[in-house]
């Protein structure tokens, strides 16, 4: 694995190092001994997997309020995602900012989300199933999120939303909470 790290603090753009045959390919996608190299948390209790029917639509933006926070390790298996992060967390220098990555069965990029983090993404294709990996067991009353397009982040998606749920869609404004 080649571990690069995003424009925002603690979060890795992970790359798999395909080793190819005549059968297809093999790779690593998680190794205790690389993830501690680098400092990142090594537990995950909780494996999770998402199918998005439609090309467009959209997840997120999801966090778990303190003390239930959640590092998260997404790759997509199947299609293709365009991934976005938020810091969240008031004592970095990055809070408040986000970025995006493509994540695609092809290219086999998987991103680890530290914890105060919000992610989302929206399905750059149809019929997309992602994969999490994460460090803390769902906690139901520390949910919480931000909306896909709240001023105070001005995050650019790539498609027009096709499929977003209500739940998603009623998020308060970032500013407005306390």
């Amino acid at each position: 694995m080649r571990f690069d790290k995003t424009e925002l603090e603690g979060a890795w753009l992970i790359h798999l190092e395909p080793r190819w045959d005549i059968r297809g390919f093999f790779a690593r996608t998680f190794s205790v001994d690389e993830f501690q190299a680098h400092g990142l948390e090594t537990n995950f209790p909780q494996h999770s997997v998402s199918l998005s029917l439609r090309k467009g639509s959209l997840r997120g933006m999801h966090f778990q309020r303190p003390p239930h926070g959640e590092v998260k390790l997404v790759r997509a298996l199947s299609g293709a995602i365009w991934d976005v992060i938020i810091d969240l967390r008031p004592d970095s220098r990055t809070f408040r900012r986000w970025q995006g990555f493509e994540l695609s069965a092809e290219n086999a990029s998987q991103l680890y989300i530290p914890k105060g983090f919000a992610h989302g993404f929206q399905t750059l294709t149809d019929n997309v199933h992602v994969n999490y990996l994460i460090s803390a067991f769902h906690a139901p009353d520390a949910a919480a999120g931000v909306r896909h397009d709240d001023a105070a982040f001005g995050i650019t998606w790539p498609l027009p939303v096709t499929v977003i749920s209500e739940k998603d869609l009623l998020w308060p404004d970032f500013q407005d909470r306390a």
